[in-house]
């Protein structure tokens, strides 16, 4: 019976569709009808016919209140990608202000690599100047016993003492003379093969250093370039913030917040994570302690502390006051690190953002991590899945 009455309804409403159309149809062949006549006429008329007046413009179709959109968010010209030249909505700048600092995050592990480069090829470059100073002084030493040895030759005639005793007509003083003269010649080859040594060495200690020397150069280059192009895009997203008003800059926020919500809610309701309270390692409970002590300490890329960190400064930093020394960069630490399964993973652990390996942050359990942001946030708590997860990685396991 209730199927009957869905089929009567429905094709109640197929009539009515049909009704409608037919009316709506010859409407528009009335409607077209005058506008043919009305167009004949104007063609007709001597204005018409001179050209004297162009025709009027249609007018535009009327909206609802309801139906008129709010009007965009002014901002700085430039300062958006698509849409109406110099305006975009405020969603919009969320996204383009989240780019800029991944951008920015990006360039900031690439200093941070340059420069662990740059500091441990300075420690080889300053052990290298310091071999070379010790191999000339060296080989200065060998040459003063070398030239000793000449002049005492030259003063004996040619000879040495040890050769002049060997000619003695004394028994005696002859054997003693043999065994000097042995001894010397022992003397002479040792010194000139550590001479020999001290010289070969000197020269490798020079490439050696050449080469190292060339490698800083092109660190601290990479390093300079990374410096620049953090720069730019912090630049950039500050120049978009400073554009706003106050009332844009609180709605902003609120956007934030809400893509975060909603990230976060979308992770664990996807069961990544099969176990949020699992147990951390003795060392992962200290190296949570020491970065949720950081909590309100700003962000300043290439910080390590202990005043201000960047997100790979405090997580090696915490896992160094833990015991274990670990890379100094995110894309280092996911490089090198055990990696482990999302849906595995335990208080403690570093969980990697983005494709580049660009940001990390510390597993503190409850689907939480501990990490410092980005240029004008402090460190702080957030949700292990409001951002990219590239993967997870293990330092004490």
């Amino acid at each position: 019976m209730l199927f009957g009455v869905a089929d009567q309804s429905c094709c109640s409403e197929l009539l009515f569709a049909d009704d409608v159309g037919e009316f709506v149809g010859r409407r528009r062949s009335a409607a077209a009808a005058i506008t043919l006549v009305c167009a004949l006429a104007a063609l007709a008329s001597p204005q018409a016919m001179s050209g004297a007046y162009a025709a009027p413009a249609p007018p535009a179709p009327s909206l609802s209140p309801s139906a008129v959109p709010p009007p965009p968010v002014e901002l700085p010209p430039g300062a958006g990608q698509s849409g109406t030249p110099g305006k975009k909505s405020l969603d919009d700048v969320r996204i383009e202000l989240d780019a800029l600092y991944e951008k920015a995050a990006s360039a900031t592990d690439a200093y941070n690599l340059a420069d662990e480069q740059y500091q441990r090829l300075s420690a080889e470059v300053s052990t290298l100047t310091r071999d070379l100073v010790r191999g000339q002084a060296r080989i200065d030493e060998l040459n003063k016993s070398a030239g000793a040895a000449a002049r005492a030759q030259y003063r004996g005639g040619g000879l040495p003492p040890e050769a002049q005793l060997v000619l003695t007509d004394d028994p005696g003083l002859f054997l003693d003379g043999v065994g000097r003269f042995q001894e010397s010649q022992r003397a002479t080859h040792r010194l000139i093969a550590e001479l020999t040594r001290a010289q070969e060495d000197l020269k490798t200690y020079a490439q050696d250093a050449g080469t190292e020397w060339a490698k800083l150069e092109v660190s601290r280059a990479k390093k300079e370039k990374a410096k620049e192009e953090i720069t730019k895009q912090i630049a950039a997203a500050e120049k978009i913030e400073a554009g706003l008003e106050k009332e844009d800059l609180a709605r902003l926020a609120r956007l934030q917040d809400e893509a975060a919500l909603k990230a976060q809610s979308a992770w664990l309701g996807s069961g990544a994570l099969k176990d949020i309270n699992r147990g951390a390692s003795a060392q992962g409970k200290q190296a949570i302690a020491f970065a949720t002590a950081q909590i309100g300490k700003p962000y300043v890329w290439g910080a390590e502390g202990p005043s201000s960190y960047d997100c790979s400064g405090l997580t090696s930093e915490a896992w160094s006051a833990a015991g274990r020394t670990i890379p100094r960069t995110s894309q280092e630490q996911w490089r090198q690190l055990p990696r482990v399964p999302v849906a595995d993973m335990r208080p403690g652990d570093l969980i990697i953002y983005f494709e580049d390996a660009s940001h990390v942050g510390m597993y503190v359990g409850d689907g939480t991590i501990v990490h410092a942001p980005r240029p004008g946030r402090n460190v702080t708590l957030a949700g292990a899945g409001t951002m990219r997860i590239l993967g997870v990685v293990r330092p004490d396991k």
